[in-house]
């Protein structure tokens, strides 16, 4: 077989099937790059000779450039390579994505973190630009679930540690202050979060017997059809945080919530995590983490 050709007519009709069918281009890129891939392989002898075959894709991208012009230099093939490598692997061709969002996983090593990252991407309408945000970010190694992918629970998307981004990081942390700092930019706390989260309230006054409360931020995941009260604190995690946010989410669940929604959820967003302290304190409603100020 003369790999050459086979790759050089690959790339042509992709080319003249963008220009005559603009709006599935996407599809036509992911299949032809991930053919040539497939041709460059086996022309370098298998995926173990493939890893040290630069040599030929150099005389390629040479003959190409000459032949078809500029957009086969050897870095973007050395990616078409990649590219077929990561789908034999296991990772899925999503004709939703780009080839620009590809480019942007191909350096990632682990199977399921990739499988993460296309998954949310086709979920959420990810732009390129949003995932390399999300990918930079680590989301994946700070979310609770690795590869249970297809059933999340909703304490399995919140991310650990949750970044709180700003402008300008204070000098001295208090709640009133971090408070003020998720207020400025709550659309980028609530996808910190996770998924499906919206704002209800900040402050939010309750009445307990002859007291009154305020619950820190009260929001409503609609993935899971529940309220969450989510208690800030600048400290380290402590037990009685689990009985103050235990007595807010039973409040809610008698006073708030409707009967076709399932049961609050309480989230505690702390400084650290005492593991000593939370094996003694669980409750299957009550999750807890941890917060990072992030400077933008």
């Amino acid at each position: 077989m003369n790999y050459y050709n086979e790759i050089k007519t690959t790339l042509l009709k992709n080319e003249i099937y963008k220009k005559a069918k603009d709006y599935s281009k996407n599809k036509s890129d992911l299949n032809s790059y991930y053919e040539v891939g497939r041709l460059l392989v086996q022309a370098q002898g298998g995926e173990e000779r493939a890893k040290y075959g630069n040599k030929l894709i150099k005389e390629y991208s040479e003959k190409l450039t000459r032949e078809l012009g500029k957009g086969y230099d050897v870095t973007t093939l050395k990616r078409m390579r990649q590219f077929y490598l990561l789908i034999q692997k296991g990772a899925p061709l999503a004709h939703q994505l780009t080839w620009s969002h590809y480019i942007e996983l191909l350096p990632l090593n682990n199977i399921n973190e990739i499988k993460y990252y296309i998954n949310i991407t086709e979920q959420l309408c990810l732009s390129r630009n949003k995932l390399r945000v999300k990918v930079k970010s680590n989301e994946y190694d700070r979310i609770g679930y690795k590869e249970e992918l297809e059933e999340p629970k909703i304490n399995t998307l919140i991310k650990e540690p949750i970044l709180i981004k700003t402008k300008n990081i204070p000098d001295k942390v208090t709640e009133i202050v971090l408070h003020n700092l998720i207020l400025e930019n709550m659309d980028n706390f609530l996808k910190e979060l996770g998924e499906g989260f919206s704002y209800i309230g900040h402050e939010v006054k309750i009445k307990i017997g002859d007291n009154y409360h305020s619950i820190d931020f009260l929001l409503f995941n609609y993935k899971f059809n529940c309220f969450v009260v989510i208690e800030i604190k600048v400290t380290g995690f402590k037990a009685q945080h689990i009985g103050q946010i235990k007595k807010y989410t039973n409040y809610v669940d008698e006073n708030i919530k409707e009967p076709f929604n399932d049961k609050t959820v309480g989230i505690i967003i702390c400084k650290d995590i005492n593991g000593y302290v939370l094996k003694y304190c669980t409750d299957k409603r009550i999750f807890t983490t941890t917060y990072e100020l992030e400077k933008v």
